[in-house]
């Protein structure tokens, strides 16, 4: 098997759990606020995770050459994902996740253009209709009989789809990031994720502890196991991205909308399935043509 192609079973395999951690948001932890469900996860991921770094990282766990450019990078992908997880959990906390998930999985739409303008990489025909077509899903995960316009004036007036776009941009740029750390500046993968766990958790530590819920240490358990959930979820993500460019790891990645649109139209009831699951193949469609442009 090449390399491209067991990249591409990595990012296959990271959809499909993710895809259950998005609806698993929803399920148990969307009434808590947002800097405690996310402290409580990455810090359950963090357990998770260590042995896992422990075993994959020989030698040292940044660059030994431009150590402080990789740190640098770092830092600005541990910001940039603390971001796009606060903003993805309140837009899933709010609104259903049949109709986040399409908005929020719009991700390659901004990796595209960061990687043409940072890395040069020429954006295709293909790739610039890929742009269109997913971004035709955010109309028609707000699409109700009426006038033409109004899908858009509602995307741009609900705070879910706000959110959810603030979301799929911060992953973009994060997603780039993760991609000249593991290819460029040569940093080991494990060290990228360990970065996350613990800097995201501490990050949001100081406001988790002050709006802790008394049932929080009930969820114990749920919160451990969405942290396994999540840990095996962004290694495999992060192998991905060290074998494949982020435009194409990303499309990939991001098809979890599909299953976490299945998943709240089935298990939570959420109305108009047919619609969002439009929206979502269409994001899926998009994403897909940016990615083999």
């Amino acid at each position: 098997m090449y390399e491209g192609d067991v990249g591409l079973v990595y990012a296959g395999a990271s959809a499909i759990m993710l895809g259950f951690y998005l609806f698993a948001i929803k399920r148990y932890f969307s009434s808590y606020p947002a800097p405690v469900y996310v402290s409580l996860t990455y810090g359950c991921s963090l357990l998770w995770y260590v042995p896992i770094a422990i075993l994959s990282v020989d030698g040292s766990y940044l660059p030994a050459d431009d150590g402080w450019t990789g740190a640098a990078v770092l830092a600005f992908v541990v910001v940039g994902s603390a971001i796009a997880v606060l903003a993805s959990f309140r837009a899933i906390a709010l609104g259903d996740v049949s109709y986040v998930a399409p908005i929020s999985k719009l991700v390659p739409v901004f990796v595209v253009p960061i990687e043409v303008a940072v890395f040069g990489q020429h954006l295709t025909p293909l790739q610039t209709a890929g742009i269109v077509v997913a971004t035709a899903a955010v109309y028609v995960a707000n699409y109700e009989r009426g006038a033409l316009v109004e899908p858009l004036v509602r995307a741009a007036h609900s705070r879910p789809a706000q959110l959810a776009l603030l979301s799929a941009a911060a992953f973009g740029v994060t997603d780039v990031g993760k991609r000249a750390l593991t290819q460029e500046l040569g940093v080991p993968p494990a060290s990228v994720n360990l970065a996350l766990f613990v800097g995201v958790a501490l990050a949001l530590a100081p406001l988790a502890v002050r709006h802790v819920p008394d049932g929080a240490r009930d969820d114990a358990a749920k919160f451990l196991a969405l942290g396994l959930l999540l840990a095996v979820a962004e290694h495999l993500v992060i192998l991905a991205f060290t074998t494949l460019p982020a435009s194409l790891a990303s499309p990939v990645i991001n098809s979890s909308a599909v299953f976490a649109v299945v998943l709240g139209g089935v298990f939570l009831g959420e109305d108009a399935l047919g619609v969002r699951l439009g929206a979502a193949a269409l994001a899926i469609a998009g994403v897909t043509m940016i990615g083999i442009g």
